[in-house]
């Protein structure tokens, strides 16, 4: 009679092996699992809320947080999880409005990935819904100023810092430095882009004179902070963090490509630039060059591009399947359409101010 054939021991659930985790991180006795969901977004990372009762510990009763990890594939200037929860620190600590970071695991025995841990806040990021009528003028208004504010904040942290010495320091001027990238990552994609190519030139000769360096989120737009009642309640996403010039968080927020139809709402189609540039004054004590502040968004439309093209190249490649991967390549030519019509505009602009001979 033969021995029965033996099977491997089933894998534990990962919400089971992360209750087990927060169990032993918080001294409770007792950790039950009440909800485990995935996230909507997040492209590059997957993130779940875990909702935990505690018995005993530092944390007894209800516990909710978000755990967070990478997707099957990453995008080369993305942190890492690790690095991502120093920087989510270091903005919690110079009090910017972000998840309280919890614990960071490096054991990939525990659910197979390296993961963080944070707490989850109230709100919704969507911005079809904030965009389309959930909140007032006045509202929107403050939240407008209020975002200057936490930008203001977070450009508090300077160079040079021990806790995040995995951020390269740029060589010279920051715009520089992301010309020199942004010329590297287009030569690495297949197809040419003329467009591309035009306004990478452009940039470079208009490069206006750097501001220093401060850490820069790198992705602070309307979709990656959560708003509650009209009130922000939290800045999201913080794989893209990285020194470079104050003005790239601005010019990122209101650059065209962020706006979601909202054309005339210059900051993330929600306000005006006069109440972003108000909040970000009020905390910095300096005022914004609104001449820099276009510039970089005419550099932000370059690097969307460029990410979208990757975004596309993980789907084509077979790397990572996915319909979203798909369609974000697809925003191009109306990315490069956008990108065409501010260069002309702000060219115009300067031909029309321009003395007379």
């Amino acid at each position: 009679m033969s021995a029965p054939a033996s099977h491997p021991a089933p894998q534990e659930a990962p919400e089971t092996a992360l209750a087990e985790f927060i169990r032993q991180r918080t001294g409770a006795r007792r950790a039950s699992v009440l909800e485990f969901r995935r996230l909507s977004g997040g492209a590059i990372q997957d993130n779940h809320a875990l909702a935990l009762s505690l018995e005993g510990g530092d944390s007894p009763g209800r516990l909710e947080v978000v755990v967070r990890s990478d997707a099957p594939s990453r995008i080369a200037a993305s942190l890492d999880r690790a690095q991502e929860f120093h920087v989510l620190a270091a903005a919690f600590e110079a009090g910017v409005t972000v998840p309280r970071p919890l614990w960071l695991c490096t054991d990939t025995s525990v659910i197979g990935r390296v993961f963080s841990v944070m707490s989850l806040m109230p709100g919704s990021a969507s911005p079809a819904r904030l965009l389309r009528g959930a909140i007032g003028p006045d509202r929107a208004r403050a939240l407008t100023r209020r975002l200057g504010a936490e930008l203001a904040r977070l450009h508090t942290i300077r160079p040079p810092r021990a806790d995040l010495g995995f951020l390269p320091v740029p060589d010279g001027p920051a715009a520089h430095s992301r010309l020199r990238g942004y010329r590297e990552a287009l030569a690495q994609i297949p197809d040419s882009r003329p467009v591309l190519e035009w306004a990478l030139n452009w940039l470079e000769d208009h490069a206006p004179a750097d501001a220093g360096l401060a850490l820069c989120h790198c992705d602070f737009r309307t979709g990656n902070y959560l708003v509650q009642d009209g009130r922000l309640t939290a800045v999201l996403d913080w794989e893209f963090a990285a020194w470079s010039d104050p003005y790239e968080d601005l010019g990122w927020l209101c650059s065209r490509s962020w706006r979601f139809g909202v054309a005339e709402k210059e900051v993330g189609g929600l306000g005006d630039k006069q109440d972003l540039y108000a909040g970000y004054a009020e905390h910095a004590g300096t005022e914004v060059d609104p001449a820099k502040v276009l510039y970089w968004e005419i550099m932000a439309m370059v690097r969307w591009a460029i990410i979208a093209l990757q975004q596309a190249q993980r789907h084509l490649s077979g790397e990572q399947h996915s319909l979203e991967l798909a369609l974000t390549g697809r925003m191009l030519p109306e990315i490069e359409f956008d990108l065409l019509r501010q260069v002309c505009d702000m060219e115009n602009d300067d031909a029309r101010s321009a003395p007379r001979p």
